[in-house]
């Protein structure tokens, strides 16, 4: 069973919760019902209110749901009471999407990534969750009981294995660095993957350089950054692609810093390419959350092209009128958009040439100074 609360903010809610359904099913999850709400604010207790939590325990009972998945955060006690009321285990958007990466994680760092994000998210949740100890007490005058004594031992232990996770993953943080110090000390122009999950850029990843990395029509597919090399002709060479994990709206903050290593390959690259899915009717929405993370890591003013994918989707009246233009977005910056299908090749040509122009006006910057001195026309005025 899917709830979804709106809350009154401007955007992040999503009445026809697909987005959840489509995590719950890359989770392995079906769906059997969807229950919507409004309040001003969530209820301390029940997050819902006690009503509409009565209402969702009789379609959980209608239904033979086995659980229910709430589209907001939960704390651990709403959490904790909810299960109490309705009979069935509750999660909220932030585990079931560490659920997925818990599947999806390949790599030995993506392990690591996600079993630290996992840990900080369980190191909340232990408040009272040994609550059947607490009535064993001790002896005269102990204050304590073992439920007390159970959850200082987790909390230490979850401790511990943060620290040292943490300190695993520094390491895989310089070893990254050190592979990117040597690839700038070849000159390797640095491009690298980034968009909403599902937009297609594994599919265009492998389109363009000839891979194998996992693609699939589902939420989160990949998370594993994977770089090849990418041949765009004599007077250009060879550049580095990189594939990065897919953005999502209200992306837990524990797996933003997790991930830090893995964002980080987007973060120092000389061109992004900012995949979208121009077929969804959401597009604008998660242009617009891919941007905001973006700017989260550090990655806002790196220039990108736009690359809209899965036209061979889209009707006729709605094909574009040509391969590429350029777009003024807010704050008066251009980019460039390349529209393709990666999955039948359509304008890929296109888009293969628009980063060989990003390669030739990046030599020609302050560092590989033109002729005339002028910034090139592919790159927005601000990158002067």
């Amino acid at each position: 069973m899917l709830v979804g609360v709106d809350l009154g903010q401007p955007a992040g809610f999503d009445p026809t919760l697909e987005e959840l359904a489509l995590l719950a099913a890359s989770a392995g999850d079906e769906v059997v019902g969807r229950v919507t709400a409004r309040r001003r604010a969530p209820d301390a207790a029940l997050f819902v209110g006690s009503g509409k939590a009565d209402e969702i325990k009789a379609l959980v009972l209608g239904t033979q749901a086995s659980g229910v998945i709430f589209d907001q955060a939960l704390s651990p006690a709403q959490q904790r009471n909810l299960e109490r009321h309705l009979g069935v285990p509750v999660a909220d958007r932030t585990s079931l999407i560490l659920d997925i990466f818990g599947d999806r994680a390949r790599s030995h760092e993506g392990k690591l990534q996600v079993e630290l994000a996992r840990l900080q998210y369980l190191a909340t949740r232990l408040v009272r969750r040994w609550s059947h100890l607490e009535r064993q007490r001790g002896g005269i005058g102990a204050r304590g009981g073992p439920g007390e004594a159970q959850i200082e031992l987790d909390r230490r232990m979850i401790g511990e294995r943060i620290k040292s996770l943490s300190a695993r993953l520094e390491k895989v943080k310089r070893q990254r660095n050190t592979q990117r110090k040597a690839r700038e000390r070849r000159g390797t122009f640095r491009v690298s993957l980034v968009g909403y999950t599902n937009a297609g850029k594994s599919t265009l990843f492998n389109a363009l350089v000839k891979a194998r990395a996992f693609a699939a029509d589902q939420l989160f597919a990949t998370l594993d950054t994977t770089t090849r090399q990418l041949w765009l002709g004599d007077d250009v060479g060879s550049v580095s692609l990189s594939d990065t994990v897919g953005f999502i709206r209200d992306l837990p903050h524990k797996l933003v810093e997790a991930f830090e290593a893995t964002l980080q390959e987007a973060a120092e690259a000389d061109l992004l390419l900012h995949v979208m899915d121009v077929a969804s009717p959401h597009q604008i929405e998660q242009r617009d959350e891919v941007m905001r993370v973006l700017g989260e890591i550090g990655a806002g003013d790196i220039p990108q092209i736009w690359v809209c994918n899965k036209i061979d989707q889209l009707e006729d009246s709605q094909q574009p009128r040509e391969a590429a233009d350029w777009i003024l977005a807010d704050g008066g910056r251009r980019f460039r958009r390349v529209f393709v299908s990666a999955r039948d090749g359509t304008g890929l040509d296109t888009l293969r040439e628009a980063i060989a122009d990003a390669a030739r006006a990046h030599h020609a910057l302050p560092d590989h100074p033109s002729s005339d001195g002028h910034l090139p026309d592919f790159l927005p005025s601000h990158h002067a």
